[in-house]
């Protein structure tokens, strides 16, 4: 049987999940995969590793100031590269059977929009841009014909267990969470937590910002928005429950009192095989559950007054499209100042809030405003961090 080689494109490669899709294509047989474009920001000596190894038909850096590290690191490889923004979303519009956007936050929306504008399928780790502009995505996607698929270890166990032919028999879709490092913590010890402890992460392996957002489980409110517009099911039927263990990654509840759950050992590389290969599945050297090891699987309802970031999330999806890019803008700038020791733990959720009550939802009907309305967003928030700093 003739192998048929496809094509792919990894938008954000030097991240964690970008880093993760790479050595899945690494072990890959050859001929199976085909590398079109690798993206990244500034870390120019791993995209010219990567790009060594992968062959590439270019390497791109979003930094222009990077340019000379990569020209040097690719010195002799005849891999075309290039850097700037322009230069990243000529490679994201690049023909691909299969994309993953995995660039962090929402400078991932407009090179996910330009892969989405000439088809193929978007493996979506990015849920910044689904937050922030996913009517756009949605739209977009429709447009082209472009399949989207889930990469987030929730959502992608959603879509596995979903029975996608008849929404009606769906009664709800169920989240889990870790809870983070700080489940069991006093609020008063959470007003001193530090960057190295809230990065800390109990299960997974992630970078800075997404461990931090595990933390305040701001990440599960923006997985709930990602969720809203990705399944037919509305918001009020999607739920959260923190499950510490991290084996039950998503269930979803039908009709008929069945309750379908997607287990696995809490690796990234499994969603992202699952998405690679796609309608198909493909072996992956990833460490197999072992139920009788683990022995217990425990479920709790998330604590809504030490976690205030689920209620905003919520509240941001019910008022509409521009206060969930507010949201998200203001929980980037909020996260990074705190990474950056100039704003408290528990301060993140309040700037949040502020910034939310302050900027109402206004209507977002195209890119420029979003693009503008999340400006907005992160200058009021940097504002209102400095003034609770002060």
């Amino acid at each position: 049987m003739a192998v048929t080689t496809r094509t792919v494109s990894i938008l954000g490669s030097t991240g964690s999940v970008g880093r993760s899709t790479v050595a899945l294509l690494d072990a890959a047989a050859p001929g199976t995969f085909a590398i079109v474009a690798l993206v990244a920001g500034r870390d120019a000596a791993a995209l010219a590793g990567q790009a060594r190894r992968l062959r590439p038909r270019i390497a791109v850096l979003s930094d222009e100031a990077a340019a000379p590290a990569l020209a040097e690191a690719l010195a002799g490889s005849g891999i075309p590269w290039a850097c700037g923004r322009d230069a990243v979303l000529a490679a994201a519009a690049m023909p691909a059977d299969w994309t993953m956007a995995a660039i962090v936050g929402a400078a991932g929306l407009e090179p996910a929009l330009a892969a989405l504008a000439r088809g193929g399928t978007l493996a979506v780790a990015n849920k910044e841009a689904l937050v922030c502009a996913g009517h756009l995505v949605l739209e977009a996607a429709r447009a082209s014909g472009a399949t989207l698929l889930p990469v987030d270890s929730e959502h992608n166990a959603i879509f596995q267990a979903l029975d996608a032919r008849d929404p009606s028999v769906i009664e709800k879709i169920i989240l889990t969470a870790s809870g983070g490092p700080f489940r069991k913590t006093s609020l008063e010890r959470m007003a001193r937590v530090t960057p190295e402890e809230a990065v800390r992460h109990p299960v997974w392996s992630m970078g800075a910002k997404i461990s931090v957002d595990s933390a305040t489980m701001m990440n599960k409110g923006l997985e709930l928005i990602e969720a809203a517009r990705l399944f037919p099911v509305p918001e009020e039927r999607i739920e959260i429950l923190v499950h510490p263990q991290s084996a039950v990654h998503g269930l979803v509840q039908y009709a008929d009192g069945s309750l379908l759950a997607q287990l696995g050992s809490p690796d990234m590389r499994t969603p992202i095989a699952h998405a690679l290969a796609w309608p198909r599945r493909m072996a992956v050297d990833v460490p197999r559950l072992d139920l009788a090891a683990l022995a217990r699987l425990e479920f709790f309802a998330p604590d809504a007054v030490r976690f205030p970031a689920l209620r905003l999330a919520r509240q941001a999806l019910r008022a509409g499209p521009g206060a969930t890019t507010i949201l998200n803008a203001a929980n980037e700038v909020a996260v990074g100042l705190f990474l950056a020791r100039r704003l408290g733990f528990l301060d993140i959720a309040t700037v949040v809030e502020e910034t939310l009550e302050a900027l109402g939802t206004p209507p977002i009907p195209d890119l420029a405003a979003v693009l503008a309305l999340d400006a907005a967003a992160r200058q009021d928030a940097a504002a209102r961090a400095v003034l609770r700093a002060s």
